[in-house]
């Protein structure tokens, strides 16, 4: 997946806003004020951090390879998704999306 396409899709949601309080090249998506997606380039690989049901985000560490603990986030409710190809793209849309929705409960 590339940037682009996460962006348009993190972008579709409801009530997102973008913006770069950590620099340039990381890219911040937040709903009702609080962040849900971070996006960034580490050595040539686009990397996302999410929010998950801190079931789910074992289980997803467990399956994936490139699915680890959220980098410079709580592990126990963070998943940083190496975008090497090896997760599906289904999965990765899947997972912004529960972000947004558990960012967004918390209003």
């Amino acid at each position: 997946m590339y940037l682009d396409e996460i962006r348009d899709y993190a972008l579709s949601l409801d009530d997102v806003e973008e913006c770069f309080p950590f620099g340039e090249e990381t890219f911040v998506y937040k709903t009702s004020g609080k962040i849900f997606l971070l996006a960034a380039f580490d050595e040539d690989q686009l990397r996302i951090n999410v929010k998950c049901d801190p079931d789910e985000a074992i289980e997803l560490r467990e399956r994936y390879s490139s699915v680890i603990p959220g980098y410079h986030m709580n592990k126990k409710h963070w998943n940083t998704i190496i975008l090497d190809g090896s997760v599906e793209r289904n999965v990765v849309l899947d997972c912004i999306k529960n972000s947004h929705e558990l960012v967004g409960k918390k209003k």
